[in-house]
């Protein structure tokens, strides 16, 4: 406990898991706690929306992390998490600060790495660099037949396919002839939501003529040739993209799996530690998303507010996705609950009319980011 007799939550990670987090906490907690926000970026990005930014729509909202911080009466602590030490409670930044904690809440999210050399793998962060170019050959003729590649194993596909569907309405809109093929481990298209959203978005992309070739699991070995098992075989295109692989951050001083990722319980607490929780593409939970992550984030957030004596009851994670597609034209909304990284009771819904839907699907930080733009 801190000098000032407030319990002392440090939050690491300034995306939709931390800051849903430092919402919630303040919202569970009030003034019971002292709050401090670690994060080497200057910014919060709506990533979801990045991927419209190569088609020459407006770029995604950007927010910078000092104003949220002043927002939630958090303290700013612009570093890099580099270990942390359990037995002592204290989470060492890598410039060398001690930040001494009552609970530690973990939304570090996932580090992305190169499956294929010969192909452009999808980068959130700079997408319009890396895919305008694209679509400026696409709108120009010189690409006929375009390949997207989703990699085993698969963390979160929804960009594949929204990138697909954006290229095929442009050319169509310019009046050109597109080839696209979509590359997929899954079963079938978006299989995570279930039965009844995977044969909404199997319809949508046979209307807009492209092919899916599921249970595919591909090599690359030069540029346009991609090699798909089983089967033995190939196809030939004049570009690919293809999403990246994800792997946990491998904090110094947590449990990790072998690829890095940070085990979790049901209350999203770190197995194997006390008063230390994560939540988000950091944790060993199958299914990496966004809504999700802000889920695990108030699973933490109920269970560190009781710890500070706050009169909450712990709520333990039970995943439901709601998720936005973004098509072109008329967004696709999905809804599922997961269990055992599959979905079931999967609910569509496809209405031209309605209001625009936040991509992020957040309790507190949705409302928030609302009202901030």
């Amino acid at each position: 406990m801190s000098t000032t007799g407030r319990f002392d939550v440090v939050v690491a990670g300034g995306g939709v898991a931390g800051l849903e987090a430092a919402l919630a906490l303040r919202d569970l907690a009030g003034d019971r706690i002292n709050l401090t926000l670690l994060s080497p970026s200057p910014e919060f990005v709506d990533r979801p929306m990045t991927v419209r930014e190569p088609f020459a729509f407006a770029r995604a909202l950007r927010f910078p992390l000092a104003e949220i911080a002043a927002d939630v009466q958090a303290a700013l602590v612009p570093e890099a998490l580099s270990r942390v030490d359990v037995a002592h409670r204290v989470a060492y930044t890598a410039a060398g600060s001690e930040l001494h904690y009552d609970a530690l809440m973990l939304g570090l999210g996932a580090q992305i790495r190169t499956r294929y050399e010969h192909a452009v793998t999808v980068d959130d962060t700079r997408l319009d660099e890396q895919l305008h170019g694209l679509i400026q050959d696409v709108e120009e003729g010189y690409v006929k037949r375009l390949a997207f590649v989703l990699p085993a194993p698969l963390a979160w596909p929804l960009p594949a396919y929204e990138l697909a569907l954006m290229t095929a309405r442009r050319a169509y809109d310019m009046n050109i002839e597109l080839s696209i093929t979509i590359l997929t481990p899954e079963a079938a298209p978006l299989a995570v939501f279930g039965d009844r959203a995977s044969h909404a978005l199997a319809q949508l992309l046979a209307d807009q003529r492209i092919d899916v070739i599921s249970s595919a699991y591909c090599e690359i070995p030069r540029s346009g040739v991609i090699e798909i098992i089983p089967g033995d075989r190939r196809l030939e295109v004049d570009r690919i993209v293809a999403l990246p692989q994800l792997y946990g951050p491998g904090v110094p001083g947590l449990p990790q799996d072998a690829d890095g990722f940070i085990p979790v319980d049901e209350n999203a607490q770190v197995r194997g530690t006390e008063r230390v929780y994560a939540a988000g593409d950091a944790t060993d939970f199958a299914v990496k998303f966004g809504g999700l992550a802000a889920e695990q984030a108030d699973t933490a957030a109920h269970a560190i507010a009781a710890l500070a004596g706050a009169p909450v009851a712990p709520q333990p994670f039970a995943p439901v996705i709601q998720a936005v597609l973004l098509t072109g034209a008329a967004p696709l909304s999905f809804t599922a609950h997961i269990t055992g990284g599959h979905g079931f009771g999967s609910e569509v819904e496809q209405d031209p009319d309605a209001a625009p839907t936040p991509k992020i699907a957040a309790k507190y930080l949705a409302p928030y980011l609302a009202s901030r733009a």
